[in-house]
């Protein structure tokens, strides 16, 4: 049973690590404002934002002080959530 456990805390931490990662390059993208025109470029840039609005949408919407001065402060707010959250599973299940 331990090892479903570990196994299971373990393909969290990796997804965790993932979305974590997606949150840093969406928050960039943001800054730059891609004009690919490379049709897959825009297909991945596309899904990323998919991927990662809904979770900005969510924070924007429960915590409407994350937008300071024009700055959307809602990918830092995800991302240490996402990490507090890691390290508790990883401190529970690992000792």
């Amino acid at each position: 049973m331990s090892a479903l456990i570990y196994a299971l805390v373990s393909v969290i931490h990796t997804v965790i690590n993932l979305y974590i990662w997606m949150i840093i390059i969406a928050a960039l993208l943001s800054f730059v404002q891609p004009n690919p025109s490379n049709p897959t470029v825009r297909s991945i840039i596309r899904g990323l934002y998919q991927l990662t609005e809904p979770a900005f949408a969510w924070v924007r919407r429960k915590m409407p002080f994350v937008l300071v001065g024009g700055i959307d402060l809602s990918p830092i707010v995800i991302l240490l959530a996402l990490q507090f959250l890691d390290t508790f599973l990883l401190k529970l299940v690992y000792g």
